[in-house]
């Protein structure tokens, strides 16, 4: 792999801006996780010390975070009011694209009962991006479901996947051409990880065989979701947003180098096999790597973000170039970031990143395009709102935006790097 910097410079057309995911910012849903926030808050309050008091952050996040009203979205970051305003901070960082997630259950609250107020929202919202000459990239499924769907067994049952591609047809047939980039899945291995293994998220099951039934029916739901939304306009781009972490051996030792392939394979090609044909480009989510020593994960940990997670950003090069290598498709990162209240880190974090783009495309990785997470704050599932991972700033209780010194700075880079 390559490991020289590039000198070629990004293409006029690459796709620079943030991500979003509807449960996260817009506020005010109604869904089988606005239902289960309500059950769990106390719970997952009382919980957080025993979860997180051994992070570098805790003294600092410890009053939001045993605070049951963390754990409730409610108005999020008001996002389906100030949409506009959020579209004008786009502008300002020089962004040209924009990626959001439609809220199923805004869009068919009850079984076969379409909301046509809720479509006509989302039809002005992606005008709004239009006339701003920002690229909107849509998201059909990014954790949450109607209630309705999540009762019938959610996509633990494959009899439940047409209801999902009516979806899928119904609301890409009203936004209609306005639209060119859709990621039909988000994160496939973490939601069935979470909700089915681990037990952390809704429904809060713990099962193996569960997890990989529920796993391999969101590969069938892309391809059943990519066939219709292809049958409307075959000019679509179709994907998935794939959580891809590196791993690597810590050392030389066969047993490490194994395991480490071993653990890769399931993190990526697992699923990226059953779907790839079915996909126009690879939509790539990156937020740390995975360091094997033997059978185990052991990271650096000398920089870490308030999440306690390892940031090693310049790894999206390795990323990003083995799944060049092994799927041959124009890449998307569709997610990329790091919760960092005090935006310590950030700007660092965003100067490497660039540079392992540049390497990746120098050494031919056909990247198309940038999305940080997140363009907002943004209420993160089962932590809550005290995770900072927005390039703006939001205080909750006024809902007031502002900028964090790394937006300031990538704007400026941004404004260089698209010649504008």
């Amino acid at each position: 792999m390559s490991t020289t910097p590039a000198s070629k410079p990004f293409p006029k057309k690459f796709l620079w801006g943030a991500s979003t995911a509807a449960h996260q910012v817009e506020g005010g849903n109604h869904n089988q996780w606005s239902v289960w926030e309500l059950e769990n808050a106390k719970s997952l309050a009382t919980q957080s010390e025993y979860h997180y008091h051994d992070l570098e952050s805790w003294s600092r996040i410890k009053k939001e975070a045993t605070s049951p009203q963390n754990y409730i979205s409610g108005d999020a970051s008001d996002h389906y009011v100030q949409y506009e305003k959020d579209f004008d901070i786009l502008t300002k960082l020089n962004m040209n694209a924009f990626r959001f997630s439609v809220e199923w259950s805004r869009i068919e609250p009850q079984e076969g009962a379409w909301n046509a107020e809720a479509i006509e929202h989302y039809k002005h919202y992606v005008q709004a991006l239009k006339q701003r000459e920002i690229e909107p990239i849509v998201t059909l499924f990014h954790f949450t479901l109607p209630v309705w769907f999540s009762e019938l067994g959610g996509f633990e049952k494959k009899k439940n996947i047409h209801y999902f591609t009516r979806f899928a047809e119904k609301i890409i047939s009203e936004l209609g051409v306005s639209v060119r980039y859709i990621i039909t899945i988000n994160e496939p291995e973490v939601y069935a990880h979470e909700s089915y293994l681990a037990g952390n998220w809704p429904p809060m099951r713990q099962s193996k065989k569960t997890m990989i039934t529920v796993l391999n029916n969101l590969a069938i739901a892309h391809k059943q979701a990519a066939k219709v939304i292809h049958t409307l306009n075959r000019r679509y781009k179709v994907s998935v947003a794939k959580n891809s972490c590196y791993f690597y051996a810590g050392d030389d030792a066969l047993l490490s180098r194994k395991t480490a392939d071993i653990m890769q394979y399931g993190q990526d090609d697992y699923f990226l096999k059953k779907v790839a044909k079915h996909c126009d480009f690879l939509g790539v989510n990156y937020y740390f790597s995975n360091r094997v020593y033997g059978y185990r994960v052991h990271n650096p940990d000398i920089d870490m973000s308030d999440l306690g997670w390892d940031l090693s950003p310049a790894n999206i090069q390795q990323v990003l170039e083995r799944l060049h290598d092994k799927y041959e498709l124009p890449i998307i990162i569709t997610e990329n970031g790091l919760a960092d209240a005090t935006d310590e880190h950030r700007k660092w974090w965003l100067t490497h990143t660039i540079i392992a783009m540049q390497r990746a495309m120098a050494y031919g990785v056909k990247l198309e395009g940038y999305l940080h997470w997140s363009l907002l704050d943004n209420f993160e599932w089962d932590k809550g709102k005290w995770p900072r991972f927005g390039l703006i700033a939001v205080d909750y209780a006024t809902q007031k935006r502002s900028a964090r010194p790394s937006a300031i700075w990538l704007s400026k880079t941004l404004k260089k790097l698209r010649g504008i």
